[in-house]
Parts: C-alpha cells; structure tokens; sequence
C-alpha cells in the first residue's frame, strides 16, 4: 500500500495557523491529482488544498473546524487502493483535544455523515447540554444544521414522568404587558479568521494612529456625462463596462503625485516614502472585507483599472484571492456609496497613512454663481494619520481629488 500524508500547504510569513473549513470529500471516496480535497482558512484568503497525487482517502486526521499549521498532516492518501474499498471499514483518526477549544458534540465517523453536527450546529448542542442523537438532521447526508438545532430547541418538550414531578421546577413568567421570556433564540458563531484579524487591525489601526478626517463634497456631473457619452464604445472596445471606481482611482493617484506624504507610512521614528502608487480597493465578499492591492495603478490605463477590479470582485465573490494580492499597498480606496452610505469617517488600513472613502452620488441643491442649481453631488472623507500629515496637505490632497473628478481632462493634462 503506497500513503501519501496530506499536508496543510505552506502559509506566507505573518500567518502562524489556519482553520480547516470544509472537507469535500469522505473515507474511502477516490480523489484525482489536484482535485481540492477541503478549503483551508488563514485570517487573510481561503486556500484549496489539492490532492498531491490520485487515489483513496483512508484517513482524516483533522476533523472540519480543525486549527492546524503549515506542514501538519491532515489525511491519508492511498495511490494503489481502489474506490470500492468500503468506506464503512474506515474510521478517521479522532482529532485531538484541546484545552483551548469545546469539546466536540460527537466524535462521529467521517465515513458515516448521518447525525453529525455542522460547526455551529455543534456550538448551540453543547451550549445545550444536547447530542446529535436528540436531533433529525436534515442537511446533505443527514448532517445536523444549525436550523435543525434551533427548531429542536423550538419544539416543546414531552411532559416529564409523574417521579420527576415532585420538586416543581421554577418557571420565569413575564409581566403583564412585557415580551414572553421564551422562544428568544440565540445563536453563538465563532469568528472567521478575516473577521477576526480585521477586528485586530481596526483596534491597532485606532490605537496607534492620531485619526482625523477631512470632507468635501464632489460634484460628478462631468464624469457622469463622460460616462455616458462613451461607456458603450468603451465595453465594446475593451470588453469590459466602465464604471467609476477607475476614475476615483485615477484622481486618487493624481493628488498622491501633488502630496507624496499621504502616500507614505510611519516605520518606527521614520517616515518612508513610497516611489509607487499600489492602491488597496475595499471589496466586498461572503467573508467580509477584503482589500486587494492595485500594483503600480499609475500605470495602469482606465480599461485595465476596471478589469482588475472586475477579477478582482469575482475572485473575492469565489474565495480566491491570493494572499499576493492582498498583501502590501500605499494608500486605500473605500467605496461605501455602492451600498448606499452617505456618510462616514474609514478607518486607515495600517501601515498606511490615508484612507478615502466614497458615499452615495445624490442629487443635490447646491449655489452656482448666485444660482440654485440641482447637482448630482457625492461627500468625499479622507481619514489620514495626523502624526505626519498636516491639515494642509490632507486638505489639499481631497481638493486635488475634487478638481481631477470635476474636470477630468486634469488627468489627461497632468495638472
């Protein structure tokens, strides 16, 4: 029998662990060559851990929801046996036990899915004194949910028999008038490794920096009208929309060149400047926020600014942003405006200096050479690091931005 360990692949250098999402395949199950076995977590991307060579998982060492390190061997890999092996013969090795952690609901065999719980189906079981064997799975292979819990919890109780009846248990009864006491679910999710390490940056980001931020207010008429005047001839050109998220970088990296010390950071008692532009775009995902890095965006074009914001968006959406990616970057781009934010003060991506956030374009009474005139105007906040940007620089570096957008040609003249 020729076994393979599987191996958690090497993590970058300021992640120290990971987390085991999910197993998309079972014991005894054949896998193929690079066929991804299970989503691995670090506080940064969700990696694919692919097979290292075709044959039949014998073994899983480490359970879904398993804390590992790079190098640590997971599974078992046999490349001579063959898929009718029966996975019924096969028991995962039980993963081990950690002071640190619950303890697991069951330790059920990973051949058999039926009755085992889902991470946060577990959670809610053990908060409850509850097994598996008290609730009806309903989810893939009869794993039990988190909903399949919740309606447990919801369902009532059989009446106790009549021996246990005697000391009357103490009942809470709301106030006339007051909400009942009873079905108020609660449910109790561990953080993401992202969520939590955003929490932690935000926190540093806060206690480190002197936070200030400055507004303006934008009026994007002319980018409007630019827009629509060549988007069409533009998607047809470079096969992809043009939206506004190049155009914002564009006046960004505009106003950066005027005002190299927002583009800096501070490393210890030294302030480093940066010769290049590598703007950080905050997107959206089903894990939360992430920021992957334009490199160089200066030297980027507008078509190639919208198709890496669209790969990235994609990539995001999919879980398959790399830590390169992510990694690095000079100055961020916030653009809450696409949920419908009108307003707000971003906090600074540390070891960055300056933050732009963008709200909502709304049309707006605004005074033109003594006339009240409608504008489709956009409030703009820049949030910098008062310990090495003055009030001058961060206030004219946001009218640079304003200018750019309000008279695009700007850009193209360099002025």
């Amino acid at each position: 029998m020729a076994q393979i360990e599987v191996k958690v692949p090497q993590l970058s250098e300021s992640v120290a662990e990971a987390t085991l999402l999910q197993w998309h395949k079972k014991v005894g199950e054949a896998v193929a060559r690079d066929e991804n076995l299970i989503d691995v977590e670090t506080d940064k991307v969700v990696l694919e851990l692919p097979a290292p060579e075709a044959g039949v998982i014998t073994q899983i060492i480490k359970a879904d929801g398993s804390t590992v390190v790079a190098g640590e061997v997971i599974a078992i890999l046999d490349t001579d046996a063959s898929a009718q092996v029966s996975p019924l013969e096969i028991k995962a090795a039980p993963a081990p036990q950690s002071t640190n952690e619950p303890t697991p609901v069951a330790a059920p065999e990973l051949a058999n899915k039926s009755n085992v719980a889902m991470p946060a189906a577990a959670k809610i079981l053990a908060d409850n004194n509850m097994s598996t064997a008290q609730v009806s799975g309903t989810g893939k292979d009869g794993r039990v949910t988190k909903g399949d819990v919740l309606a447990s919890l919801a369902t009532p109780k059989a009446a106790a028999p009549a021996t246990a009846a005697a000391k009357p248990a103490l009942q809470q009864v709301a106030a006339p008038g007051k909400p009942s006491l009873e079905n108020r679910p609660e449910e109790r999710v561990p953080m993401s490794r992202l969520r939590a390490r955003v929490a932690e940056r935000l926190l540093q980001s806060q206690a480190t920096n002197a936070i200030l931020t400055t507004f303006n207010e934008i009026n994007m008429q002319p980018v409007l009208d630019l827009r629509a005047k060549y988007k069409d001839k533009f998607e047809k050109e470079h096969g992809v929309k043009l939206g506004f998220m190049s155009f914002f970088v564009k006046a960004v990296v505009h106003a950066l060149k005027k005002y190299p010390i927002v583009n800096a950071s501070v490393d210890g008692n030294d302030i480093v400047y940066h010769g290049y532009f590598d703007i950080g775009v905050a997107v959206g995902s089903p894990r939360g926020l992430v920021v992957p890095v334009l490199r160089d965006a200066d030297q980027l074009s507008i078509a190639d600014i919208e198709k890496k914001i669209g790969e990235f968006g994609q990539k995001a959406k999919d879980g398959k942003l790399s830590i390169e990616e992510m990694t690095g970057g000079t100055f961020t781009v916030s653009n809450g405006g696409t949920f419908g934010s009108m307003l707000s003060t971003p906090i600074i991506n540390p070891p960055q200096s300056a933050i732009l956030g963008i709200h909502a374009t709304k049309d707006r009474a605004v005074v033109e050479n003594g006339q009240i005139v409608i504008r489709p105007m956009n409030y703009f906040a820049l949030s910098y690091d008062h310990r090495i940007i003055d009030g001058r620089e961060a206030v004219l570096s946001l009218v640079a931005i304003k200018e750019a957008l309000e008279d695009p040609a700007r850009l193209l003249l360099d002025l």
